[in-house]
């Protein structure tokens, strides 16, 4: 796939997607709207998105992925002018002080991906995968951008908060996990194919902790070659998230050894693309990983 001056030549290594939380209330702690300091790396405030992407990129970071709405179980959603002023001007000035670099809109509203893509964005993350607004898909296939499709079974009402670890999902339950998973991101691949989306422009993300209980989370990364063979480019986003300190008893800032053992069994069973808070480190993780398992 060409993006641009930039080709994805799925296979061939593992592509890094940083994440750019334009927030005051991320998970991870790591909002560039949060009050709080974050962990001794990026900057605070909407004026300094640039340090932090200058960073990310310097790190070895292939995308930089833009949310202006926290999607950490239990938060609440923002309004679209809410949104888009947060992000379009990160997204602005990332494409002017780094115009080579690729920028992913995450977002559900098609409002907000329509206007972001006009000011610099490249690829739509859409964490509903086109279920949430019915316009998305249109705004994706008019402007011919790629989109990733997460899979998600979120429910507000079945969240538990524990003291230190944060939220988690505790009311999902599947019928057979793969085979849901799979049966409903396929589901919205034909949505995205009737809307004339083109089927090199579709990326996948099993959407680890979206629904999820600790158990669907660990099974999921172990089978992810199942997921792998639907036949698409496919985005694991395991950073820092709440069923890494489940298991470990660790709380966010603690989680960077937990993260880089799903970053490898996930590149093992095929993942393409991580999606990262902490870019040096799983970069290099990805590159060791992408060393031992393809040749």
């Amino acid at each position: 796939m060409q993006i641009g001056k930039f080709t994805f030549d799925w296979g061939k290594r593992t592509y890094i997607m940083g994440i750019l939380n334009v927030t005051p209330d991320s998970f991870s702690g790591d909002g560039l709207l949060s009050p709080s300091p974050d962990f001794g790396r990026g900057a605070r405030g909407e004026g300094n998105a640039t340090l932090q992407s200058k960073w990310m990129l310097d790190s070895g970071a292939d995308i930089l992925d833009i949310g202006g709405e926290s999607t950490r179980p239990g938060s609440q959603p923002v309004t679209v002018d809410e949104e888009l002023e947060r992000v379009i001007p990160v997204i602005h000035s990332i494409h002017k002080n780094f115009p080579n670099a690729l920028i992913s809109i995450d977002t559900y509203k098609s409002q907000v991906a329509e206007e972001a893509i006009k000011h610099g964005a490249h690829i739509v993350n859409d964490v509903w995968a086109l279920r949430a607004d019915s316009n998305l898909a249109n705004i994706v296939a008019k402007y011919n951008v790629p989109v990733i499709l997460m899979h998600n079974r979120s429910n507000p009402a079945s969240v538990e908060v524990r003291e230190k670890l944060g939220a988690t999902y505790i009311g999902a339950e599947y019928e057979n996990l793969i085979e849901d998973v799979k049966r409903e991101l396929l589901s919205s691949v034909e949505i995205a194919k009737k809307a004339g989306i083109k089927e090199n422009a579709i990326w996948l993300d099993p959407g680890i902790g979206f629904g999820k209980k600790r158990e669907h989370n660990l099974e999921l990364i172990n089978r992810l070659d199942e997921i792998k063979k639907l036949g698409y480019p496919l985005l694991l986003g395991t950073s820092r998230k709440s069923f890494i300190g489940f298991t470990l008893d660790l709380p966010p800032e603690e989680r960077i050894e937990g993260t880089a053992s799903t970053i490898a069994i996930g590149i093992a069973r095929g993942a393409d693309m991580i999606r990262v808070h902490d870019v040096k480190e799983m970069a290099r993780v990805a590159k060791m990983t992408d060393a031992i398992v393809r040749t």
